[in-house]
């Protein structure tokens, strides 16, 4: 039996059921949450309006929302007389409430979602991301056990709901278990809290609609709002400036990532990104580089001749591109106002030979972010990227009927495509047979070429880096041991002289030296001015504070 006739046909024994608890009662775990001035609520699945008067009751204005014509005029009874808004809408299209177009402080769905079959999930909860006001919260309840009457439940999980939450830039709150308010066995649940946060500035509400809602001919805005988040995230060291109203970026570092992105979609895959494929930034050059690795196009990677010469032009194609078309028609919503803005330097054709380091990419220009939206995509990096990921991969889609989204998004992989420690790996090797005293930073044990591991200082899975300041050598029973946390801060601390050696005597006295400190200032806060490594080291430390707090990362003492 269909849910809808199910709770028409026993309206008034659900009805009874429903009342027999509190409101209190079933939210209990989350309701500290709920902010304290009472803003406009959205009850889906509102059934015996329990939840929507007990709200009402607090001083919220809610929206009500029942399929079953039977159970909402039992509801729309109980709760007249009070700020309640009864619409007859369901999951997951929801027009009636869209067509209101307001968004929503709390947006509750309290045993629902165990309805919804896997195919609309995905779009329901996207459609609820797009209904959450800024700060808002999104409540789900989901019911585990084996129905006990006519209806059908499906299978739900926290994981499939933190996972949608991740492809729409939501920040997950809370996660509970209870037991089975009206006692019935094998019966249990589980509560999820999100958040559309909002830090006062706005800008992450503002950072999502350039994802979701903004209009896209081709996926140029969503690839710009990349570049800024991959630059704010893991090369902060390249602002040029900043004050108080925005921060302003080398051009040609933009031109850099917009390389790396679109490389394996045009190049590697011919993934088209437009309905035309046609780009104004993917001439001879382009291609050019895409014979190349993705290891190659890299902070501190030089190059000579004549691919030298198309690094240049392709980042200047790129560059121009930025300007010309993203730039220009990502608005502030309602209105014909750039959110971004930048110019461009007059530059000659390269030498023999070049550097990807800040003075070289600063000469293209400059490109200017608001200083909220980059401190935005600084810290919530770890939620904005997917959601970037989950709709351009949507929006590419729309332009590659036979290609799988799930190829989409493999190419939308950030550049380097996967770890590596070659470089660093050969260093340790070559110092190893020089019979040189090469000891593990975390434990001091002797290293030797069967017991050599080289560590990411700051976990690749939660941080993709391969610069040189953050491999280290270590034993592999202490890199298994530490895997993908963070080491804490007395751990970094009691490391300090490992690891400034393993740098002085691995890198500086190689010709990856150059290379180690372009990679240092670039990814490293306040270390544009550094030469010495005992400063290098405290803007590493002060880095692994950052990660820390915007990635909650577990850390490894």
């Amino acid at each position: 039996m269909s849910a809808f006739n199910f709770y028409n046909l026993k309206a008034e024994e659900c009805f009874a059921q429903y009342q027999a608890l509190s409101f209190e009662q079933v939210h209990r775990d989350w309701l500290d949450l709920l902010p304290g001035k009472a803003g406009m609520a959205l009850d889906v699945g509102a059934g015996s309006g329990r939840d929507a008067a007990a709200l009402a009751a607090k001083g919220w204005d809610v929206v009500a929302v029942e399929p079953a014509s039977e159970l909402l005029a039992f509801g729309k009874s109980h709760s007249q007389g009070m700020p309640v808004h009864w619409l007859a809408d369901t999951l997951p299209e929801l027009g009636k409430v869209r067509a209101l177009s307001q968004t929503f402080d709390l947006i509750l769905v309290s045993a629902v979602w165990m309805h919804l079959p896997e195919s609309t999930r995905e779009r329901a909860f996207r459609i609820l991301a797009n209904l959450l006001a800024p700060g808002g919260l999104l409540v789900i309840s989901l019911r585990h056990g084996p129905s006990q009457d006519q209806r059908i439940f499906h299978k739900v999980s926290v994981a499939e709901l933190e996972q949608f939450a991740k492809q729409q830039a939501l920040k997950p709150r809370r996660v509970s278990r209870t037991s089975d308010a009206m006692q019935r066995k094998k019966v249990n649940w589980e509560t999820v809290v999100f958040q559309l946060h909002d830090d006062g500035t706005g800008a992450l509400p503002i950072v999502r609609h350039i994802i979701v809602n903004d209009s896209k001919s081709a996926t140029y805005k969503l690839g710009l709002l990349r570049c800024i988040t991959v630059i704010a995230e893991t090369l902060p060291g390249l602002v040029i400036r900043r004050n108080d109203t925005e921060v302003t970026l080398p051009l040609g570092a933009l031109a850099l990532v917009w390389l790396q992105l679109y490389l394996p979609l045009l190049a590697r895959k011919n993934i088209h990104q437009n309905p035309q494929g046609t780009y104004g930034f993917a001439k001879t050059a382009f291609f050019e580089l895409g014979k190349l690795s993705g290891f190659d196009l890299q902070m501190g990677g030089r190059f000579e001749d004549g691919k030298a010469a198309w690094v240049h032009q392709a980042l200047k194609d790129a560059a121009a591109n930025i300007l010309k078309m993203p730039t220009k028609y990502t608005t502030w919503p309602g209105t014909d106002s750039p959110v971004f803005s930048g110019q461009t330097f007059r530059t000659r054709t390269t030498g023999s030979n070049l550097c990807l380091d800040k003075e070289y990419l600063s000469s293209f220009g400059e490109f200017n972010v608001p200083t909220s939206i980059w401190d935005c995509c600084s810290q919530y990096a770890c939620w904005i990227d997917p959601a970037l990921v989950n709709e351009w991969a949507l929006v590419s889609k729309s332009w590659n009927k036979g290609v799988a989204v799930s190829t989409i998004r493999d190419a939308l992989e950030l550049n380097p495509p996967k770890r590596c420690v070659t470089e660093a790996r050969k260093l340790a090797i070559a110092l190893i047979e020089s019979n040189a005293d090469l000891r593990c930073v975390w434990t001091a044990g002797k290293l030797n070429d069967t017991n050599l591991a080289i560590d990411h200082c700051f976990p690749w899975a939660r941080w993709r880096n391969n610069d040189l300041w953050n491999l280290l050598p270590a034993t592999d029973k202490a890199n298994n041991s530490k895997s993908d946390k963070l080491p804490s801060a007395p751990r970094m601390e009691s490391s300090k002289p490992a690891i400034t050696r393993w740098w002085q005597e691995g890198y500086l006295q190689s010709p990856l030296s150059e290379s180690f400190w372009v990679q240092a200032k670039a990814a490293l806060p306040f270390s544009e001015q550094l030469s010495e490594v005992d400063g290098l080291f405290d803007a590493m430390c002060l880095q692994r504070a950052v990660l820390r707090k915007n990635q909650r990362l577990e850390e490894w003492r």
